[in-house]
């Protein structure tokens, strides 16, 4: 997903990205504990969809309280 995509959803679906991701980075993990993870690349891809995501939003947060 890349930074185009992301600015296009609303708050509330950057807020259940963030969970979704947040999970999967989770199960990655116990994957990859348990010897079960086959693409090791996603663990990358998930951290940084969620780098994207969180700071989009801080972006979001910062534009409001300058315009308030």
């Amino acid at each position: 997903m890349n930074g185009v995509e992301i600015r296009l959803k609303t708050d509330d679906e950057l807020q259940t990205m963030l969970l979704a991701l947040k999970r999967e980075a989770f199960n990655l993990r116990f994957q990859r504990a348990s010897g079960q993870l086959e693409n090791t690349a996603r663990m990358r891809a998930v951290r940084r969809d969620v780098a994207r995501i969180k700071t989009i939003v801080a972006e979001r947060r910062r534009a409001a309280g300058g315009a308030a």
